[in-house]
């Protein structure tokens, strides 16, 4: 014979029933986010990361030169860190954008630009060697870099 529970314990059996539900579907929640997490050499665990964006690659402008005069090593040397500087900035950008936009979002939103940067940095190059000598040519194809996965 199964006896009535009386009113009181239908709702204590549903309250427990239903925390119970809640503290094993956080259980799941947190098992699943921390699965896959490999730990460090020191014990912490960090974000798996599922897939790369790349890499931005450009060509070396500095091995390209002609010799630099002494008066325009200055500005040529800036000039030069800026390039690397802009690199590091796209990558930054590349990285902190993976699966934006659509199939051309890379080359629109950050090779493109970069492009531009790179020709305009690698003109005042090529306009400072000129002020004291013989001005080099040739170089607008060092502005465009690509992505490597």
């Amino acid at each position: 014979m199964s006896r009535a529970l009386p009113k009181y314990d239908k709702r204590r059996v549903a309250v427990i029933g239903g925390a119970a539900a809640v503290l094993l579907s956080g259980a799941v929640i947190a098992g699943s986010a921390l699965a896959g997490t490999p730990a460090g050499s020191d014990g912490t665990t960090g974000a798996r990361t599922l897939a790369s964006p790349g890499t931005i690659t450009c060509p070396d402008v500095a091995s390209r030169l002609p010799a630099i005069p002494a008066s325009a090593k200055a500005e040529v040397d800036r000039n030069l860190t800026l390039l690397q500087t802009q690199i590091k900035e796209a990558n930054t950008r590349l990285a902190t954008t993976v699966g934006q936009g659509g199939p051309n979002f890379v080359d629109n939103a950050i090779l493109g630009p970069l492009k531009d940067k790179r020709a305009s940095t690698i003109g005042r190059i090529a306009i400072a060697i000129g002020r004291v000598s013989a001005r080099p040519t040739g170089l607008d194809f060092l502005a465009a870099c690509t992505l490597t996965r």
